[in-house]
């Protein structure tokens, strides 16, 4: 049993071609060899098994009692090899696979949902999972490779992560339609000082809170903000009856919902970086960064 381990990949594929074609010659010139490398390899498979798989005579070769058995396992180990092979190539070129996306923008439009259409039509065979989070819970599970990669904002390094900038999207206010402030096209943080604003308890809420805070605060004022136990098309239906403004991305605003209206902030872009593991080798994934960089760079 442990010197048929000896026996490799290609001394089974020699003895299938002797086999099909009835002649070490002729496997021979199949396979680009010399018919001295077949019959020398089957003979050394025919030592290490114990038994002779060919009756050879002038004309060629003709399986034995102990060839033909051996022929039908000879055949299943090829096929399973050359179906592993195949399947593992596929992954190999993200045909199949599946990645585990977190994410932090909306897919309603912009960058990432034109990223992931154009993946899907690419590599329609390949699973996607996509995971709302916050950044810092996203950073966790990529750590530990339960996330492929994160689309967040920011351009931070996290520890044990690979950052890398990939888009832009404007900020923009969202306010009720009878708001005194939509007679603006464009709104700047000195406009919004004395504004109340709400947020989700849940991503991007915090962020959101945050974000407010760093860019009122400059102009000596704390912002008046509510936390909202809500989700995000809760949240525009409280901004359209009053309870207050919120923030959003460029993305969402091609969401149209009844009684809001979006204005952008001045100057004020977010960016959006991947965070991926660099012991992550999920071969889908390095193909779904690979198309995100080239449209980045158009």
């Amino acid at each position: 049993m442990n010197s048929a381990r000896k026996i490799e990949i290609r001394h089974l594929r020699y003895f299938v071609a002797a086999t099909e074609h009835g002649s070490f010659r002729k496997a021979a010139d199949t396979l680009s060899i010399q018919e001295s490398a077949i019959s020398r390899r089957i003979r050394d498979m025919e030592d290490l098994l114990g038994a002779s798989l060919f009756q050879r005579y002038s004309g060629g070769v003709f399986l034995t009692l102990a060839g033909q058995r051996f022929l039908r396992q000879a055949r299943t180990a090829l096929q399973q090899i050359d179906d592993g092979s195949k399947e593992v190539g596929a992954i190999g070129r993200s045909d199949e696979g599946r990645i585990r996306i977190g994410i932090f923008s909306s897919l309603a439009s912009g960058f990432l949902a034109d990223l992931l259409r154009a993946y899907d039509r690419d590599h329609a065979g390949v699973l996607i999972d996509l995971i709302d989070g916050n950044p810092p819970e996203h950073v966790a599970a990529i750590r530990q490779l339960r996330l492929d990669v994160a689309f967040i904002t920011g351009t931070s390094e996290w520890s044990g992560c690979e950052t890398e900038n990939l888009w832009f999207e404007r900020v923009f206010v969202v306010l009720p339609v009878d708001h005194p402030l939509t007679a603006k096209s464009r709104l700047d943080w000195p406009d919004l000082a004395h504004e109340s604003f709400i947020v989700s308890d849940g991503a991007p809420g915090q962020e959101i809170r945050d974000y407010l805070v760093q860019r009122l605060a400059g102009l000596g004022h704390h912002p008046d903000i509510h936390l909202q136990y809500v989700g995000r098309d809760n949240m525009l239906a409280l901004v359209a009856i009053g309870r207050g403004l919120t923030l959003t991305s460029e993305a969402t605003t091609v969401v149209r919902f009844p009684g809001i209206v979006y204005r952008p902030v001045a100057n004020e872009i977010l960016p959006f970086s991947a965070v991926r593991s660099p012991g992550n080798d999920n071969p889908a994934c390095r193909r779904l960064l690979s198309l995100a960089r080239s449209m980045a760079n158009r």
